[in-house]
């Protein structure tokens, strides 16, 4: 009985969103096939983005907001390689390159500003991916075309500064995933995106083992303790950051190149909460996250998102009532498991007295 209930405490969410959804398919009327090629392509595009949330987590830091920071370096990067039109694969990996040492700076600036707030990083992460859009929005629509040279009508805005509104990345739309894309029973899977979500999936269990992980570990554990065994806290919680701000900068390339196009001063808004609540509702908490919460996350998530407008439309006549549910759900299980977090935190202080 004791462990029935731990398990049903541990895994509410994702049982929630799964008898939801098992309630509302037969509504839908939407094909089984269907499903399947839209949870291939969902799963394609925001499996690396959601992975990217597990290394400061790992190191005590909680859900990283802040991958923000990291979607606003992918999206630089590509509006350079529009610029020197580079295009196909080619073009997306030298996106990822060039965000990478954007992202390193943001993170590096992120990281030290995180350890100046311990206890509050997700709330710091937040508030200050919204101080770093307004820079981000600065450097696009003013800097860029004016001390930044940009000179392909395509991305500049007529007066001679600025960046449009919405780029298109036809040059290296789907570059990636038509590297190696296979068809099996009609459903087309890119390979080549899969194998980087793989070899992201091995880099984190081999992170974990290492003495950097180690050390993550112990600080996530206890900062003190950690402290005292001659842990650098501050430099090993920078670090956790820096890295999770690269592979969302390449996990926000990834997601881009699949759309093909770009919302300049948009796209990268709803990344962090999107991707925070896929990994929650996986079963995953502030403190504790793993691969297996990631895929499940998605896949409910993104079920729920192709679902319940759908159902919306045939049980109400309006698709808008499924599309306020899934806002409500995304939001409303975020503030849930914070308030669980801080309930457990609370319990735990307590019997530490006791």
């Amino acid at each position: 009985m004791d462990r029935m209930q731990k398990f049903l405490q541990k895994n509410i969410v994702p049982l929630f969103i799964l008898f939801f959804l098992i309630l509302i398919v037969p509504i839908s009327k939407l094909t089984l096939n269907y499903l399947l090629q839209e949870m291939i392509l969902r799963l394609n595009r925001n499996l690396f983005l959601v992975l990217s949330l597990l290394i400061p987590i790992i190191a005590g830091m909680g859900l990283n907001f802040g991958i923000v920071l990291g979607a606003m370096a992918g999206q630089i990067a590509l509006i350079f390689i529009t610029e020197w039109r580079i295009v196909g694969y080619q073009g997306v990996f030298l996106a990822m390159i060039l965000s990478a040492p954007i992202a390193m700076l943001l993170g590096y600036f992120s990281g030290n500003i995180l350890n100046k707030a311990k206890g509050k990083e997700m709330i710091t992460s937040m508030i200050l991916a919204l101080f770093m859009n307004g820079v981000y929005q600065l450097v696009v629509l003013y800097g860029m075309g004016s001390v930044i040279k940009i000179s392909n009508p395509k991305l500049i805005l007529s007066r001679g500064s600025g960046i449009r509104n919405a780029i298109d990345l036809q040059g290296v739309r789907r570059g990636l995933d038509a590297l190696l894309e296979i068809n099996i029973f009609g459903q087309k899977i890119p390979v080549s995106t899969f194998l980087l979500v793989i070899l992201l999936c091995f880099f984190i269990v081999w992170f974990r083992k290492t003495k950097l992980g180690q050390d993550m570990r112990a600080v996530g554990q206890n900062i003190d303790i950690a402290r005292a065994a001659g842990i650098n806290v501050e430099r090993t919680r920078v670090l956790a950051i820096v890295i999770s701000t690269v592979l969302a900068g390449f996990g926000q390339i990834i997601y881009l190149q699949n759309i093909g196009t770009m919302n300049t001063y948009n796209s990268h808004e709803q990344i962090g909460m999107f991707s925070i609540a896929a990994l929650l509702i996986g079963g995953a908490s502030a403190v504790k996250a793993s691969i297996p919460n990631a895929i499940t996350g998605i896949v409910l998530f993104h079920l729920m998102f192709i679902i319940s407008p759908v159902a919306g439309k045939e049980l109400m006549g309006s698709a808008q009532i499924g599309e306020y549910f899934r806002v409500f759900i995304s939001y409303g299980i975020i503030a849930l498991v914070l308030v669980m977090h801080e309930w457990r935190r609370e319990r735990e202080r307590r019997g530490g007295r006791i």
